[in-house]
């Protein structure tokens, strides 16, 4: 009778723990808060000194302990496996449980995590069984108590395979994560490695003695933590400056927030830049995170500086010597470390005098100041850029262009500019648009640059000079050809090199120029 009862109370107690782990695993669908608890009730409820969930990662095929009770980080972290190693490895391995009466007697025990030493009291019994999903493993469920010569130890396994079943779809859902912020993981850093070879200084275009300045002063100043201040005209590429020295500085890892201080209203960029509280005004509906607090460990980039208010200037000032702040509507200081990046196209001098520019914030930007030229100080470097462009929206659209015809190199090379690099970008996108035969004639090109009156570039010269331009123009054609191999060009047009040598240097050609670029280019 007595034996009838303790096996009731027994099944009973089996079927509280069931409902109790089927319960827990209703109460959410948060993964990271569920299997910790029911590890923890399987072994306090069973008189298990510990318990560990292993995963098995896809990815690698290794074994890792995911969740523990009764393990310390330590031991936790020891716990690595592969297949068919040890009896965890095994269990994988196999989809079959795995009881070890007493863990000293067994060679398959490994006790990786060094946590199951023999007790004074005697020896200890070891449970592994797996977590399946359907027919896949997808990792395992341990367990180790004090030996105990009358206990059915597989009635213990019995019940752990249960448990098992019932932690099997949070498991795998764990699994799932995991593989995912992993693949996360490296698809980031492998982005980050990309775009820190996007933004060297080397594959900035420009060749022209005032962009060789340009990367001298980003190579001086990016490994420092010095405030930067690039100034240039609309359109010269001054975030792409600011990318090159976050992308080869000490911070490259970190975040790079941009903010565009003239796009955002007065009313907004103060929330924009330091956040808000909840309730803080209408529409406040939660507590949101500023730019400085989003590029902390970063670099924050404030582009058109020019444009903040004075209210805000005060506040910038204040990050940028004591780098703290209070989000609008807080109370609570919020310490940073931001390195602080700016750019303007205004004559800020101007505006200090005027009253609407900080002196002290000016002297606390100035610190490195970087001028990028303007695309009419810069001639060299358009047909460079042209090439570029040709290239990336030729591709975009799948199409062939082979070359720019000389009228249409005149045309570029005569005007001057206003809008710099981005009007020589939208210019050539419009060409290859309208481009049918793989070549961009003159026509091609906007209206603004074809007006002789202000570009000069109205043909009135001799049959003389006509014939010598279409000769520099097939030369440059056989150079793009060829990739400026003076040998391949002259076979190709059917002249000797010695004459291919003689025209080169008649009309000005640099052959290097028509070579291709061993890394990826990025527009400046």
């Amino acid at each position: 009778m007595e034996r009838q009862l303790a096996l009731l109370e027994k099944k009973v107690g089996e079927l509280s723990l069931l409902f109790e782990v089927s319960q827990l695993l209703a109460q959410t669908i948060d993964v990271r808060e569920v299997l910790q608890p029911v590890l923890r009730l399987i072994a306090e409820q069973l008189g298990m000194n510990r318990g560990t969930i292993t995963l098995l990662n896809r990815n690698t095929g290794e074994i890792v302990i995911e969740e523990a009770y009764g393990l310390s980080e330590s031991q936790k972290l020891r716990g690595r496996y592969r297949i068919g190693e040890g009896v965890t490895g095994k269990v994988v391995q196999s989809g079959r449980p795995i009881v070890i009466p007493r863990i000293s007697e067994s060679r398959e025990f490994l006790n990786r995590t060094g946590s199951r030493q023999k007790p004074q009291s005697g020896d200890l019994s070891f449970f592994c069984v797996p977590i399946k999903v359907g027919n896949e493993v997808v990792g395992t469920l341990s367990a180790d108590r004090d030996y105990d010569p009358d206990l059915n130890l597989d009635d213990e396994a019995r019940l752990l395979t249960i448990l098992a079943s019932l932690i099997a779809q949070a498991v795998k859902l764990k699994q799932e994560l995991v593989e995912e912020r992993e693949r996360l993981m490296e698809e980031n850093a492998r982005l980050h490695e990309e775009l820190k070879e996007h933004f060297r200084p080397a594959n900035i275009i420009g060749t022209s003695k005032a962009m060789q300045d340009v990367f001298d002063m980003i190579a001086r100043v990016s490994r420092s933590e010095a405030t930067v201040l690039i100034r240039g005209e609309s359109g010269t590429g001054k975030e792409l400056i600011a990318q090159a020295i976050h992308y080869n500085s000490l911070r490259a890892d970190k975040p790079f927030i941009r903010v565009n201080c003239a796009a955002l209203p007065e009313t907004l960029i103060e929330s924009e830049l330091f956040g808000h509280e909840k309730g803080a005004f209408t529409g406040a509906l939660t507590r949101r995170k500023g730019r400085f607090e989003l590029a902390h460990e970063g670099t924050i980039f404030l582009d058109e500086i020019g444009d903040l208010s004075p209210q805000v200037q005060v506040k910038l000032l204040r990050v940028l010597q004591e780098k703290e702040f209070e989000r609008v509507g807080g109370s609570e200081t919020i310490r940073v470390n931001v390195r602080v990046l700016a750019a303007t196209n205004r004559n800020l001098e101007e505006l200090m005098a005027q009253g609407k520019f900080r002196e002290d914030l000016y002297y606390r930007l100035n610190v490195f100041p970087i001028h990028v030229p303007p695309l009419r100080e810069r001639r060299s470097d358009i047909l460079l850029l042209a090439d570029h462009f040709i290239e990336k929206y030729a591709k975009q659209n799948n199409k062939h262009i082979h070359r720019i015809s000389t009228p249409a190199i005149n045309l570029l090379m005569s005007y001057h500019w206003p809008g710099n690099v981005r009007e020589l970008e939208n210019c050539i996108e419009r060409a290859v648009l309208l481009s049918t035969d793989g070549v961009i004639h003159s026509y091609h090109l906007p209206p603004t640059l074809q007006s002789a009156e202000s570009t000069q570039t109205e043909f009135k010269g001799t049959l003389k000079e006509a014939l010598e331009n279409l000769e520099r123009e097939l030369i440059i054609d056989a150079l793009k050809t060829c990739r400026g191999n003076m040998s391949k060009a002259a076979e190709m047009l059917g002249i000797t090199e010695r004459i291919m040598g003689l025209r080169v240097r008649k009309y000005r050609i640099n052959p290097k120029a028509f070579r291709p670029r061993t890394k990826v280019s990025t527009k400046m």
